[in-house]
C-alpha cells in the first residue's frame, strides 16, 4: 500500500477537507498513473453533499482524470511509464456478463465499479477517486489520451465528453440531422461541440438569451428561447433528436412536440423529480423518450480518438484543490464556462 494525498468530504455538510489515504500496490496487471487534472462534475457535488443518497464517508470524489503512467505491472501491455492517460466514470467490471461482452461495461449485470463511492469487485474495498495525486487502475479501464490536445481540457472528456457522445453515436447522428440541445452548461456545451463534429444540423434550447453568443461561439447553427410560444410553435416536429442535459425540473412535454416522427429525446440530466409525460406527446410520432448513462471503454476511446481528430476540448477554468468549495458553490450557481479543472499539482505543494 502506498499513501497519497487528497481531498475528501468527511460528511454531507463539511466542506472538503485534505485526506491522506492508501492506494493499493499494482499487481501485475494494473496501472499507476500520477493524476495531472481532474475535472469537477455535478455529480461530484451530489456525491459529496450525499443529495442522491448512498454516500460511503469519507468520499473522494473525481471521475474526469488524466496523468501519467508511474508505475505498471508485470503483465500490463497495453501501457509503459511516461504515457498519458485517462480514467472516466469507472474503473471495473464484472467483465463475463452479456454487456460487458459486449463493450457496455456502463451497463454491467453484476454492478461495474465506480471510480468513486463504489466498491471494486471484490465488492467490499471502497474507490476513492481523482482528487488524489496518484491513482491505480486495472489495465483495461486505462484509457489512451493524445498529447496534441491541451491535457487540462481533455479531462472534462472522460465524463462529460463519453456521456454526450455515446447517444449521438448511438442513434446514429449523420451530416444533415437535426440535433437540438437543450442546456447550455457541463454536458450542453460539449453536446454541441460533438454533433456540430458528426455533421449534424445543430440548435441551442435554452431559456436564457444572454446564453447565444456562447453557443454560436461553441458551433451551433441555430438559438430559440424556449420561453417564447411562437419559438416552439415554428419548431415543432423538426428534430430527428433531441439531447436533454438539464438536471432542474422541466416539462419534458414540450420538447418531445419538437420531434420529428420517430424522432428521440435523450435525458442525460436526472432531475430530483421527473415530470408527469403525456402519452399522446410519445404516440402522436411514434416518438421515444430514453435515457443514456456515459459509454463503455471501447467507445471512451473512440470518442477520446475523434476529439483528437477534430480538435474537441472542453472549456475549462483551471483552478487549485483549495478552491474546491468555492467551486462547488460556483458550478450550483451556474457560474462557470463550462467545467472546472483542478490542478493536481496545487495538492502536491
Amino acid at each position: 500500500m502506498t499513501q497519497v494525498k487528497a481531498y475528501a468530504a468527511q460528511k454531507a455538510d463539511q466542506p472538503l477537507a485534505p485526506f491522506d489515504l492508501n492506494r493499493r500496490t499494482p499487481s501485475p496487471t494494473d496501472v499507476e498513473i500520477e493524476i495531472l487534472y481532474c475535472g469537477v462534475c455535478h455529480s461530484d457535488i451530489h456525491t459529496a453533499r450525499n443529495e442522491w443518497g448512498g454516500t460511503m464517508y469519507p468520499v473522494v470524489p473525481g471521475h474526469e482524470i488524466v496523468g501519467k503512467v508511474s508505475a505498471v505491472g508485470s503483465e500490463v501491455t497495453k501501457h509503459k511509464v511516461g504515457d498519458t492517460v485517462g480514467v472516466g466514470c469507472f474503473v471495473d467490471s464484472c467483465g463475463h456478463c452479456n454487456n460487458c461482452e459486449e463493450d457496455l461495461e456502463q451497463y454491467c449485470e453484476n454492478g461495474h465499479s465506480q471510480t468513486y463511492n463504489s466498491f471494486l469487485q471484490d465488492k467490499k474495498t471502497i474507490t476513492y477517486g481523482g482528487y488524489s495525486t496518484h491513482i491505480v487502475v486495472t489495465e483495461k479501464f486505462v484509457l489512451s489520451v493524445s498529447d496534441k490536445l491541451a491535457l487540462e481540457a481533455v479531462a472534462p472528456l472522460l465524463c462529460a465528453g463519453i456521456t454526450t457522445y455515446s447517444p449521438l453515436k448511438h442513434w446514429n447522428v449523420k451530416k444533415g440531422d437535426k440535433v437540438a440541445v437543450v442546456g447550455l452548461g457541463g454536458l450542453g456545451h460539449m453536446a454541441v461541440k460533438i454533433a456540430a463534429a458528426m455533421g449534424a444540423e445543430v440548435t441551442m434550447l435554452s431559456r436564457s438569451p444572454e446564453k447565444a453568443k456562447d453557443a454560436d461561439a461553441l458551433g451551433a447553427h441555430h438559438f430559440e428561447l424556449t420561453t417564447n410560444p411562437e419559438n416552439m410553435k415554428k419548431m415543432a416536429s423538426s428534430f430527428n433528436l433531441i439531447i436533454d442535459t438539464v438536471s432542474g425540473q422541466h416539462d419534458y412535454n414540450s420538447y418531445l412536440g419538437l420531434l420529428k416522427t420517430d424522432g428521440t429525446m435523450v435525458l442525460l440530466g436526472v432531475p430530483p423529480q421527473m415530470e408527469e409525460i403525456h402519452a399522446g406527446s410519445l404516440i402522436f410520432g411514434r416518438r421515444s423518450l430514453v435515457g443514456s448513462l456515459v459509454g463503455g471503454i471501447k467507445e471512451t476511446q473512440e470518442m477520446l480518438d475523434f476529439c483528437a481528430e477534430h480538435n474537441i476540448v472542453s472549456d475549462v477554468e483551471v483552478i487549485s484543490i483549495d478552491q474546491i468549495n468555492e467551486a462547488y458553490e460556483r458550478t450550483i450557481a451556474g457560474d462557470v464556462h463550462y467545467r472546472f479543472v483542478i490542478d493536481m499539482a496545487s495538492l502536491k505543494n
